[in-house]
């Protein structure tokens, strides 16, 4: 053989071992990534819509790989079960109340699966174990909400449109406001009155907080009937003899009441002297007597002044009479 075939055979085998070595190498890879070569726990859970996840696919918990989707299947037809091979290192971490997720690893990234949850009371999961699962919340979920969102705004516009071609034709409360020049001087001169209120208003405002503040200023009678306990209590006190005053005028009253109503009866004397007629020239006729037996009686007594048997006396009288006027006088 010579040194060129030679040559040639040492490269061709340089090549065969880096082959082996690349090929085993993406094949202990390829195993680290699908937990070929380590002790796994399989469980499951199911879906309605996978959305598009892959066997072979991570699954997360925490933000750490801990396993990959081994198998997806038809369970029946509308949902879709998925087992997961989980590490046996972090399958005690996870626990049986735990709920399985649709993530994806980016915005536009591969799908994953992503375990969240579970409480420190509940058991680690087992081999076989299935875990509850949770629509999903991501990116086509936010799609869809922007779809709704979409076909809304266009209904919303298409209503917009409909409105402003009405308006446009004057018709509605707003139409006519925009092509009625006379209403809209009247919406301009409610504006003006609307103003006009609110400035009378302020005007009232401050009146009142000028009444208040002279209320409240001290001295004043309102002040001191709100905060002077003595001019409160003899207020009270003056309130109190006027109501006395006005049971008692009533009181008088109603005597007044019944002395009117006794004047109007014949039982008493003053009832007679006013309303019995006959009693009444009874009475005039005895005045007319005492006048004419007073009359008479001036005679006898100037008869006895000149009788000679009484003349002494009433002289005597006369002297002692003038005698107390002279001393009087004096």
């Amino acid at each position: 053989m010579s040194a060129t075939e030679n040559k040639r055979s040492i490269i061709v085998g340089l090549f065969v071992l880096v082959g082996l070595v690349i090929l085993v190498a993406g094949i202990l890879v390829l195993g680290g990534q699908q937990n070929r070569f380590s002790k796994n726990v399989h469980v499951s859970t199911v879906f309605n819509d996978v959305s598009g996840l892959k066997a072979g696919n991570n699954v997360w918990f925490s933000g750490v790989k801990i396993g990959t989707i081994k198998s997806i299947t038809f369970r029946n037809l509308q949902q879709v079960e998925i087992v997961m091979a989980i590490e046996e290192k972090s399958h005690e971490y996870i626990r049986k109340d735990a709920v399985a997720k649709i993530g994806s690893e980016s915005f536009i990234g591969n799908k994953l699966i992503v375990i969240e949850g579970g409480s420190s009371e509940a058991p680690p999961i087992e081999n076989g174990d299935v875990l509850q699962s949770a629509e999903e919340r991501g990116l086509e979920a936010m799609l869809s909400t922007l779809q709704v969102n979409n076909q809304n705004l266009a209904v919303i516009t298409k209503n917009f449109s409909e409105v402003s071609e009405r308006i446009a034709r004057g018709e509605g409360a707003v139409g006519a406001v925009l092509k009625d020049s006379l209403m809209a001087i009247h919406i301009r001169q409610m504006i003006a009155n609307l103003d006009q209120t609110a400035s009378n208003t302020a005007r009232a405002s401050q009146a009142l907080n000028q009444l208040t503040d002279k209320l409240n200023a001290k001295g004043t009678l309102i002040n001191d009937l709100l905060t002077d306990t003595v001019v409160y209590g003899n207020l009270q006190s003056a309130v109190a003899q006027l109501q006395g005053i006005t049971q008692t005028a009533s009181a008088l009253v109603t005597n007044l009441n019944q002395t009117a109503g006794k004047l109007d009866d014949k039982d008493n004397a003053v009832g007679v002297l006013l309303n019995d007629p006959e009693a009444a020239e009874n009475i005039k006729q005895t005045l007319q007597n005492l006048e004419l037996s007073t009359e008479k009686l001036d005679q006898n007594m100037e008869a006895l002044q000149h009788n000679f048997l009484f003349r002494g006396f009433f002289r005597k009288q006369r002297k002692q009479a003038e005698k107390e006027a002279k001393e009087s006088g004096q």
